[in-house]
């Protein structure tokens, strides 16, 4: 009459069809791809929040914090590959982006690791700092472990992890000293469940059964609603007094080549689409607050912890609601409320970063192949309070340099730098030398510049490497 599953999207897909054919719904708390559309697959439901909703959240989260850029690290599955297509298109709303997807094997961590160090190297020498990892717990913990040998865990650098990283921390703990040290400032997102009596007691049985060996994680949670998701449907199938009966399909027995599959023993259950209607019309409390499906079939009032991983675990920094955003109050208390987006409402608390640092990244470096900025400063025989040249070497000091560096630190992304000196330190150098030696050298670049434009226009191209050369030298005025 029904099935409970199946774990990944990927398999969903593909069994989505079957369902379909079979007029039997199909309800997972885990296949959370948000590509599975109730008008794709009528018969699929997901019984805990589509990720679309997760991949607003964090989208709203690096809008918060204000970078603009972010890279995302995924696996190549259907779940893993369409969650990040979701955030793509969230961060587009906000004039946000994705400047470079690193995707990875799904078999990358049976191979070698080889794959996810590449990827980090080739992330290690990108501008953007802020990076997105969305994939499976194992892949996850040793993307973290390889980052953390390439120093890609110190200060600077923010990671966000999606749910399968609170899976973790939820089901193992405590975690091995090596995966905990490796994690250290990440945030994290967990689907929100309310606190209730009837989630605490179902905690309580489940830790006495286990007697402790099994953790239970919030999937745990949603697996135990769905089986009563089902019950009650079941029930009120009949309770109409409906005669349960299924019947033979003519496509699958009259289909050759099944072998072992044995596809003709399947049957069309008669009642499904009735009992569908039970399954999407469920209204009631479960361990998991309350289960509800709106007219697309997406769950009532979708809601995540925000979670900061830190030296002794890890502690809860604020929320994420459909209905008010960020929040550091939890989403139930203000449900009541009217919806408020404004900017001046959005609320978390202080994270403890990577590198043990609670000052906010910039989020973005000038990449290691970046042109620096070049200052001229005068090697003065006077006024050496100033400026001056230190201990005969190509290091400045002085007060104005410190203003300078003061100033610099205050702008809200990376300006590096370096001073050249000029003049010989016996003499005042003549400031009007100084500055003519600048503008012969900016004259230069414009007529070459020119140049290319001009060759540009004679060649009546449109898209040409002379335009791209000519961009390039223009950015390095």
């Amino acid at each position: 009459m029904a099935i409970i599953g199946p774990q990944t999207s990927i398999m969903a897909h593909v069994l989505s069809h079957l369902a379909n054919e079979l007029s039997v719904p199909m309800l997972s708390f885990t296949a959370l791809d948000p590509s599975l559309s109730a008008l794709q697959f009528p018969f699929f439901v997901q019984t805990a929040p589509s990720d679309l909703f997760l991949m607003r959240a964090i989208a709203e989260m690096i809008s918060y914090y204000g970078w603009s850029e972010v890279i995302a690290l995924y696996n190549d599955d259907d779940n893993s590959r369409n969650g990040i297509t979701a955030l793509g298109d969230e961060l587009e709303g906000r004039r946000c982006k994705i400047s470079y997807k690193a995707v990875l094997p799904l078999d990358v961590v049976i191979t070698s690791p080889r794959e996810i160090i590449n990827e980090l190297v080739k992330i290690q020498g990108m501008e953007s700092r802020v990076i997105i990892v969305n994939t499976f717990p194992k892949t996850g913990k040793k993307i973290f472990e390889e980052a953390q040998k390439l120093g890609m865990m110190e200060k600077g650098y923010v990671w966000i992890a999606t749910t399968w990283l609170t899976s973790l921390l939820d089901s193992v703990n405590p975690l091995p000293a090596k995966t905990a040290e490796s994690l250290r400032g990440v945030l994290t997102l967990r689907i929100h469940t309310p606190n209730s009596k009837k989630k605490k007691d179902f905690v309580a049985r489940w830790n006495k059964l286990s007697n402790g060996t099994v953790g239970l994680n919030v999937y745990g949670l949603y697996a135990y609603d769905t089986v009563w998701i089902i019950a009650r449907a079941v029930k009120r199938l009949l309770d109409s007094r409906a005669n349960i009966s299924f019947s033979s399909d003519p496509k699958l027995t009259s289909m050759k080549g099944g072998g072992s599959l044995n596809l003709g023993a399947l049957s069309i259950f008669d009642q499904g689409s009735q009992f569908l209607d039970y399954i999407v019309n469920t209204n009631m409390t479960g361990v998991t607050g309350q289960i509800q499906f709106l007219p697309d079939r997406s769950m009532i009032q979708p809601s995540y912890d925000i979670i900061n991983v830190v030296d002794d675990g890890f502690r809860q920094i604020g929320y994420w609601s459909n209905h008010s955003g960020l929040s550091i109050i939890p989403p139930e208390s203000l449900y009541k409320k009217l919806s408020n987006r404004s900017s001046s409402n959005q609320h978390l608390n202080n994270v403890t970063w990577p590198g043990g640092t609670s000052e906010t990244p910039r989020g973005w470096v000038f990449p290691n192949n970046g042109r620096r900025l070049r200052i001229g400063v005068p090697d003065r025989a006077s006024f050496k309070e100033f400026v001056s040249r230190l201990d005969g070497s190509n290091k400045v000091q002085g007060y104005a340099i410190d203003v300078f560096e003061a100033a610099v630190k205050l702008i809200s992304y990376p300006v590096p730098h370096e001073f050249v000196l000029f003049g010989d330190g016996l003499k005042n150098p003549n400031f009007n030398e100084f500055v003519n030696n600048v503008t012969i050298g900016v004259s230069k670049r414009i007529k070459k510049i020119s140049f290319l434009l001009q060759s540009i226009v004679e060649t009546d191209c449109n898209s040409c490497e002379l335009f791209i050369s000519a961009f390039r030298y223009l950015m390095l005025l």
